[in-house]
């Protein structure tokens, strides 16, 4: 072997080192994300003929009229959406997804053979899959990938056209639900509605109880001690800012930084025990992106 192919060789395995390290995190998150959202079709929307949103809502209607597998039908239709959005869409997104799908159609194979308990409550299975459902696809969403259907469509157009879609993705779902009444009946179809409710509140719940931070800022006459304490016990970076008092003209440093709600507290308590006249002032953050925080690449 020539030593330019040595060269090369040890160039790839560091990358591949450095992308397991980087996407170790994804792996894991992600196979449980699509396990706990096939786990929501599996034992709280199939055994009950209810409708589900998006491309799997298509599957599982096609699995009552036909008796189409969903998770054939599901990956036939994911192929089909990724080859059309192929270039409008990062490698890593493309790559992650493709495994999402691989290994839900998968699970919808394998968890069929398993016995779930029979709930009598319509209204608490529907509460039950949507919440099964939407923490997994939160948890997904949250390595900044997907587990395909609709979410390939929302990031294909964003990507052409420089749009959000959320509202188009609503309406596109509320019609495959609808459509559905006629095979399912109207009883299971608002059933179908509610857990698709819940499942998009678990999303936003997962997605904002990652990404919550309070954004503080502090004013105090000697800053040095406050940064310290903040660099040194609460492991966090800070800012600060120089500015002046608008009435008095006299300068107000003025501390910036993104902490935990519990460290938030934290700093409350040695404000008020160690410099009980500075000012504080807390918001949140509904999410914060750098170093330290949820990566660019989730984007």
């Amino acid at each position: 072997m020539s030593v330019r192919a040595k060269h090369r060789l040890a160039h790839l395995a560091v990358k591949m080192e450095l992308f397991v390290m980087s996407e170790w995190s994804t792996f894991v998150i992600s196979t449980l994300g699509s396990l706990l959202y096939t786990i929501g079709v599996i034992a709280f929307t199939l055994p009950y003929r209810f409708p589900d949103a998006g491309v799997m809502g298509i599957s599982v209607i096609l699995k009552y009229t036909i008796g189409l597998a969903p998770s054939i039908s599901s990956l036939v239709a994911n192929v089909i959406l990724l080859a059309w959005g192929w270039k409008e869409l990062s490698k890593r997104f493309v790559l992650w997804t493709i495994y999402n799908v691989i290994l839900i159609s998968f699970l919808l194979e394998v968890l069929q053979f398993i016995k779930f308990p029979v709930i009598n409550d319509m209204f608490l299975v529907a509460i039950a899959g949507g919440l099964i459902k939407g923490v997994g696809g939160g948890l997904v969403f949250r390595t900044g990938v997907s587990g395909g259907g609709m979410d390939i469509v929302i990031a294909v157009l964003r990507k052409r056209y420089g749009i959000e879609v959320g509202r188009f993705s609503f309406y596109i779902n509320m019609l495959i639900l609808g459509g559905s009444m006629g095979i399912v009946g109207m009883e299971k179809m608002l059933y179908g509605f509610v857990a698709s409710y819940v499942s998009g509140q678990s999303i936003d719940s997962v997605l904002s109880s990652f990404d919550k931070r309070r954004l503080v800022l502090i004013m105090a006459k000697d800053t040095k001690p406050v940064v310290r304490y903040i660099s040194d016990e609460l492991r966090r970076g800070s800012t600060v800012l120089y500015g002046e008092g608008g009435f008095s003209g006299e300068e107000r440093p003025t501390i910036m930084c993104l902490l935990t709600p519990r460290q938030t507290m934290v700093l409350k308590r040695y404000l008020a025990k160690n410099h009980p006249k500075s000012f504080m002032v807390v918001s949140e953050a509904s999410e914060v992106l750098g170093k330290g925080f949820k990566h660019w690449k989730q984007i």
